[in-house]
């Protein structure tokens, strides 16, 4: 079981605006299609009501102070204690899970990720609102995917795994 986390951003960390991704690139939603599907996916409440539906071919799980369970078939948790206990610290618990945002999402698994796969857009959005987490590029093996162009603009998949040891101390 590992936490991976999938994210496209763009030269200054910027993620969204205005609870909306900024980018859509056709082979980029593929990419994330290709790399969630099958798998548990993750997500905080806004990002989920961003969505036009849950995400089909996944389980969608929502952490949210807000009860959920009642919307869409999908897992709610309402800490991210509770999510570790079943997905990070849950020996019998053989499930991947990607995180998929937002902002304060990544920022609270970011210890725990052995895997980030992320989208590198080399362009800035001057009106971005929300911002991926910083991280210490020397923690991190970075391996390039692909590279791709749309709408004129360049961007690199890219796989970053852990050097070190994950984060395993309680917060």
């Amino acid at each position: 079981m590992s936490i991976k986390m999938i994210a496209a951003i763009g030269k200054d960390n910027s993620l969204g605006r205005n609870n909306q991704l900024i980018w859509h690139f056709n082979k980029d939603l593929n990419f994330f299609r290709d790399k969630t599907l099958g798998h548990h996916i993750l997500m905080g409440r806004k990002t989920f009501e961003s969505l036009p539906k849950k995400l089909d071919g996944r389980v969608n799980i929502v952490l949210s102070k807000k009860n959920l369970e009642d919307c869409c078939d999908i897992i709610c948790y309402h800490n991210i204690k509770d999510v570790l206990s079943n997905y990070f610290y849950n020996e019998n618990n053989s499930e991947d899970l990607y995180i998929i945002g937002g902002a304060e999402i990544y920022r609270q698994f970011l210890p725990y990720a052995d895997t980030m796969y992320l989208t590198e857009i080399q362009a800035v959005c001057n009106d971005a609102d929300t911002f991926f987490p910083y991280y210490d590029s020397y923690d991190w093996k970075r391996i390039l995917i692909d590279e791709e162009k749309e709408e004129g603009i360049k961007y690199n998949h890219v796989k970053y795994l852990r050097k070190g040891r994950v984060y395993y101390g309680k917060r």
